[in-house]
């Protein structure tokens, strides 16, 4: 594992954020950077972590790098730690062009109206047999599915609730934040009401303008957009609650559209409902 200190300038990093360089996936033969961002304590304990595996890692902790706004990760995290509540977390960047095909595990019509098979089952392989296996041997984690979560917004929603129902037995804690639950034609909601009951923990949430920030995937709903999304994401919420899932938090953000900020703001009540149990 090649590590640096996270070293572009200007940024806005709050903590210790370290680039794990040029990972190769077998799974999607292309490579990325990765980001690992440690609790404030890290190298003054012994203690064991949680981790969260988070999506569009380039837009997480440095405004300087995102391409649409800061989630304030590292902020936010830092905080939580005053309150007992600490985490690594993984960020994962997309590969921008593809970022659609590797977050969507259903055949989806593209908006030039072909057919594309996502390839949402081998990204999800990339995180749990490359990336967390290496995670887990040259940190300090807690690698039980209970402390092991996986969390994003949109698509990356969609990939998180999609990669914690198929693969419960890694990821018990979930973050889905205004899911992309239209893409592949409504595919996530079919997996939620064909898997089985998911034990661990579930965010949910969705903001109330998020529909009129979706440009061409929602248009057929015209003016009725937003409601649409908003229906979408409930639609999600009551699959997983018909199927007795044990503990999901459902937000509506009264006019929050789709976007980072929203989200970062969401942040931290996601974060304190999904690492409630992990305190040591």
């Amino acid at each position: 594992m090649q590590l640096q200190p996270y070293q572009a300038q200007p940024n806005t990093v709050v903590g210790d954020l370290r680039v794990w360089q040029d990972v190769y996936s077998p799974q999607l033969n292309n490579r990325r950077d990765i980001f690992v961002w440690l609790p404030p304590d890290y190298e003054t304990s012994t203690r064991r972590y949680p981790v969260m595996y988070m999506h569009d890692g380039l837009n997480l902790f440095d405004r300087f790098a995102s391409y649409s706004g800061e989630w304030e990760v590292d902020e936010t995290m830092t905080r939580l730690a005053k309150e007992g509540l600490d985490a690594i977390i993984v960020g994962i960047p997309n590969m921008k062009e593809q970022r659609g095909i590797e977050y969507c595990p259903y055949v989806f019509r593209s908006y030039e109206g072909e057919q594309v098979a996502g390839r949402g089952d081998a990204y999800i392989r990339f995180i749990t047999e490359t990336i967390k296996p290496q995670i887990d041997q040259h940190f300090r984690t807690r690698p039980e599915s209970s402390t092991t979560g996986i969390a994003g917004s949109s698509m990356g929603g969609l990939i998180s609730l999609y990669g914690a129902l198929v693969y419960p037995h890694v990821f018990g804690l979930c973050g889905c934040f205004s899911a992309a639950y239209w893409f592949g034609e409504n595919g996530l909601v079919e997996t939620v009401r064909s898997s089985a009951p998911y034990e661990g923990r579930v965010y949910l949430d969705v903001g109330t303008r998020e529909g009129e920030t979706i440009h061409g995937w929602l248009n057929i709903y015209g003016d009725a957009a937003d409601a649409a999304y908003v229906q979408g994401v409930r639609d999600l919420r009551d699959a997983l609650l018909e199927k007795n899932s044990a503990h999901v938090m459902y937000i509506e953000d009264e006019e929050a559209p789709h976007r980072e900020w929203a989200w970062a703001r969401r942040f931290p009540d996601a974060m304190r409902f999904l690492l409630q149990d992990t305190r040591t």
